[in-house]
């Protein structure tokens, strides 16, 4: 392990991006960024793992986060810059650390990227999924482009969407007879493996909240704003997930929540009010589009993060001298996630993603781990058991996305390491 640099005492240095983020906004931006992924997509292979054991998942899952939303928060306090555990690890256990951080962050975010679009052009048109998705990516890109304030005007009438939707959900299940809560009992499928294979996938829906963390620079009062937006968020996501969760469960059970392709459709079809069928398709395709939104934005500003300090081509850190924002680096991802949608597959996707970022997350525990007693506003151990159930998760996930995902970390290293040699060489 490289050893830890030395830490900046000055945490309240001029931003090189607006700070025009305040609380609420904040807030937005995570539920835009959690709220659809979770409820829209992951449910299914969730079912189909545990079967009603996806509620342990969840609840799994939601702790798992938890003990990283705490980790994020008082890091985004002590570093409010963009970069998100990229920088932590980088500051708080050495260059490799933080370099691998930003690697899987950027990596598994832009295959989720690709598997939002999917989704959403899924609900909306799917005999043209592929073009709609491509198109989706190419217009979201043009508003973050233009701005933080715009993105966050747009998410928050996604936000609203979303609720409306989901509410609808759940009256309409309320509504049409079919609930029975002997399906959420335990059925044949439940096993300890499937409920962390569960929340290896669910966790998938948890991790909006480090778009936060990465908008370090864009948030006013960065010390006070995170460590209040980030768990804030976090609740109000699991609140929603856990109502959804039961009232989908007990609408139409397992077995058919995890053979449906649109599992909250399935939902709304099944009992006497189908009108609101329609409702919910725009609803995810809405989710989506605010989850693929929020990580255009996310990944631009790690990948900013990085080009500053010389891991990625220093062209990507330049802002734009109008839009205040790291303008080339959000067009390069808004080029890598269109690609992407055109040819992944959207389950293969998630599970990727899911295993990248749990490692993304390990780094940000072990990094909130080190800091000193007067640096920590909650619990060390918060930090450890966050460390150790992103490893668990992690390599609970499908065999196929675990072998890729360990693939492209080894890539990382391979990188980083021939960077270090190119600069030996050189010196």
């Amino acid at each position: 392990m490289d050893a830890p640099q030395a830490p900046r005492t000055d945490a309240a240095e001029p931003s090189r991006l607006a700070r025009r983020l305040g609380v609420f906004d904040a807030v937005v931006i995570g539920l835009g960024a959690m709220l659809g992924a979770g409820v829209f997509v992951a449910f299914a292979p969730a079912a189909q793992a545990a079967g009603s054991g996806l509620l342990l998942g969840l609840v799994l899952a939601a702790a798992v986060a938890w003990c990283n939303a705490t980790s994020s928060a008082q890091l985004a306090a002590r570093y409010p810059e963009s970069g998100g555990a990229y920088v932590y690890g980088r500051e708080r256990l050495g260059p490799l650390w933080g370099f691998l951080a930003g690697w899987g962050f950027v990596v598994g975010k832009l295959a989720s990227g690709a598997a939002m679009a999917l989704a959403f052009a899924h609900y909306v048109a799917p005999a043209y999924a592929r073009p709609l998705a491509v198109a989706a990516v190419l217009v979201l890109t043009i508003v973050d482009y233009h701005g933080i304030q715009k993105t966050v005007l747009l998410t928050r009438a996604i936000v609203a969407t979303v609720l409306l939707a989901l509410a609808l959900v759940v009256v309409a299940a309320l509504g049409g007879g079919t609930l029975e809560p002997a399906r959420l009992l335990p059925d044949e499928r439940l096993s300890a493996h499937g409920v962390l294979q569960a929340a290896g996938i669910l966790f998938f829906a948890f991790a909006g909240y480090a778009r936060l963390a990465t908008l370090g620079e864009e948030v006013v009062d960065p010390r006070r704003t995170l460590p209040r937006a980030i768990p804030l968020a976090l609740g109000i996501t699991l609140v929603v997930y856990a109502t959804v969760a039961v009232v989908a469960l007990s609408a139409i059970g397992a077995p058919a929540l995890a053979a449906a392709t649109a599992p909250l459709r399935a939902v709304v079809e099944a009992g006497r009010l189908p009108w609101v069928s329609p409702v919910v398709r725009a609803g995810a395709a809405v989710a989506s589009l605010g989850v693929l939104l929020s990580l255009i934005v996310g990944v631009s500003r790690t990948m900013f993060a990085m080009a500053a300090r010389g891991d990625l081509p220093r062209a990507l850190a330049v802002v734009h001298p109008v839009h205040r924002v790291p303008h080339r680096a959000e067009l390069l991802v808004g080029a890598i996630v269109a690609v992407a949608a055109a040819m992944a597959d959207l389950r293969t996707a998630i599970g990727f993603s899911s295993f990248a970022v749990l490692h993304y997350y390990a780094i940000a525990n072990a990094a909130a781990w080190t800091l000193p007693a007067h640096e920590r506003r909650w619990p060390r151990w918060l930090a450890g058991a966050g460390l150790l159930g992103c490893l668990l998760l992690a390599t609970s996930l499908p065999p196929a996305a675990v072998a890729a995902g360990a693939t492209v970390l080894g890539l990382g290293v391979g990188v980083h390491g021939l960077r270090l040699w190119r600069r030996w060489r050189a010196a």
